[in-house]
């Protein structure tokens, strides 16, 4: 099968015929949106892309563990903010 690899909600990669809709740094345990500027200007650098992981949605990657991106997510990572400082 042909595809794309996805992170599941257990954290575990599976192959996926459709592409993931969110993306994420796997050693900053972060997601966000697949055109989010702080992830562009990462990879342009060429620092980001072997950590780069992909998730079906955003409730994978937060079952999975991962923390909202505050440069495409800023709503997502006050509320994830104020949930863990409360």
């Amino acid at each position: 099968m042909t595809g794309y690899t996805l992170l599941g909600a257990d954290g575990r990669p599976y192959r996926s015929p459709i592409p993931g809709s969110v993306g994420g740094h796997r050693r900053g345990r972060i997601y966000g949106r697949l055109d989010c500027r702080a992830a562009l200007r990462a990879i342009a650098r060429g620092g980001y892309v072997r950590d780069r992981v992909f998730f079906a949605d955003e409730s994978d990657a937060v079952a999975a563990g991962y923390r909202p991106c505050a440069v495409c997510l800023p709503g997502r990572y006050r509320e994830w903010q104020t949930r863990r400082h409360p």
